[in-house]
C-alpha cells in the first residue's frame, strides 16, 4: 500500500507513519510512506520517502491513500490578523496541492484522510456534540469549515475524503501535555479560570488508531452493508455521489479543566494550588484565550458506531499508558 502524508514530520504524522510501518510489516503486507514537504533535507526515518510540492506538482506517482494533516498550530502564537492568515494558508495551500494533484493524476486514491478540529462546532459549553451536531461561528469554525469545504473537492475527481476533527492530543512529547509537564513538575501548574469548561481530548495512541481504523474501514467498504455504516449520521452533503463523512477523534471520556489540573498533577506526584483568572487570560492570549477557558463536549459516535475500541478511553490512561 502507497500512503502519502503531508505533515508527516509533525506531532501526528510521525506517530502514524511509525505505527503503519509496524504494524502491516508484522502482518507481511507492503506498506510504503511519502511524507510532503517543502525542504526535501528534513529529518526523516529511513523507511520513509520524502516527496516536495515542487515533485507533487509534475509526479505520476500512485498512492492508495493520502492523509492531508498539515497545518499550523492553532494554539502556538496569539491571533493577530496576520496570524489568523498564516493559519489559514498552512491549511489551505497544502490542500490546494493535493487536490490538483488527485485531478491530474490518471490513477485516483481510494481515500483522503483531511485534518480539521472540533473547534468546527465553535464554542457550546457542556452541550454534548455528536458529527450531526451544529456548530457556532467564531473564527476556530471559520478556519476549519473553509479547510473542510476544500478538502471535499476531491470527491468531484471521484475521491471519497473522511474529514476528521480532531481534540486536545495527549502524549508528553508534544501537544499541549508536552507544553504543560515542565510548569507542572514545578508545582506552578493549575486551574485555567472557573475550571469548569470541558476538555475534548484523545491520546495520541488512540488518534493513531482511530485514524488506521478509518482508512481500513473505507478501504474494505465495498459491501452495501458497509457503505450504509460509512453514510450514516456522519455523511457529509456533497454535489455528486462520492461518499463523504467526518469523524470526531475524540476520547468517549471528556473532563473539565478542574479535572484535567487535579489528574495531571496526581500523575505528576505535583501540588494544583495555582490558578490563572479567565480575565487574566484573555489579557494575556486575547481572542485565543477562547481555546483556554470555553469548552466544548464532543463525543466519537461515529468511531463508535463503526465499533472502534479505544486503548485509552480515561485522562488517567492517557497519562500512564501511552508508548513513547
Amino acid at each position: 500500500m502507497n500512503v502519502l502524508i503531508s505533515g508527516g514530520s509533525g506531532f501526528l504524522g510521525r506517530a502514524l507513519s511509525k505505527e503503519l510501518l509496524e504494524r502491516y510489516q508484522n502482518n507481511d503486507r507492503n506498506m510504503h510512506i511519502t511524507w510532503l514537504t517543502r525542504d526535501s533535507s528534513q529529518a526523516h526515518p529511513n523507511n520513509v520517502a520524502m516527496m516536495t510540492y515542487d515533485e507533487l506538482a509534475t509526479s505520476d506517482s500512485h498512492f492508495d491513500v493520502v492523509l492531508n494533516l498539515a497545518g499550523a498550530g492553532i494554539a502556538d502564537k496569539r491571533w493577530s490578523d496576520e496570524r489568523k492568515e498564516q493559519l489559514l494558508a498552512s491549511r489551505i495551500k497544502p490542500t490546494n496541492a493535493l487536490l490538483a494533484f488527485i485531478n491530474r493524476t490518471a490513477v485516483k486514491p481510494k481515500l483522503l484522510i483531511s485534518g480539521s478540529a472540533i473547534g468546527w462546532y465553535g464554542t457550546q459549553g457542556d452541550k454534548p456534540l455528536t458529527e450531526s451536531s451544529g456548530f457556532e461561528t467564531d473564527f476556530a469554525h471559520k478556519l476549519c469549515e473553509e479547510w473542510e469545504t476544500l478538502a471535499l473537492k476531491a470527491t468531484d475527481d471521484g475521491v471519497p475524503v473522511a474529514i476528521v476533527r480532531t481534540g486536545v492530543v495527549m502524549h508528553p512529547d508534544g501537544g499541549m501535555l508536552g507544553k504543560l509537564l515542565t510548569p507542572f513538575k514545578m508545582g506552578v501548574g493549575g486551574q485555567l479560570g472557573d475550571g469548569k469548561q470541558i476538555m475534548s481530548w484523545i491520546s495520541r495512541e488512540d488518534w493513531v488508531g482511530a485514524a488506521i481504523f478509518i482508512m481500513e474501514q473505507h478501504l474494505a467498504s465495498q459491501t452495501d452493508a458497509q457503505q450504509g455504516i460509512l453514510n450514516g449520521e456522519n455523511a457529509l452533503k456533497t454535489d455528486n455521489d462520492v461518499s463523504a463523512v467526518v469523524y470526531n477523534l475524540t476520547a468517549p471520556n471528556p473532563v473539565s479543566n478542574h479535572t484535567f489540573t487535579k489528574t495531571l498533577g496526581t500523575y505528576l506526584h505535583r501540588p494544583t494550588f495555582f490558578t490563572l483568572p479567565a480575565a487574566l487570560l484573555k489579557l494575556m492570549f486575547g481572542e485565543m484565550s477562547t481555546l483556554l477557558i470555553d469548552g466544548q463536549k464532543v463525543l466519537p459516535q461515529a468511531l463508535q458506531d463503526l465499533g472502534y475500541e479505544f486503548k485509552q478511553p480515561t485522562l488517567k490512561q492517557a497519562l500512564t499508558e501511552q508508548k513513547g
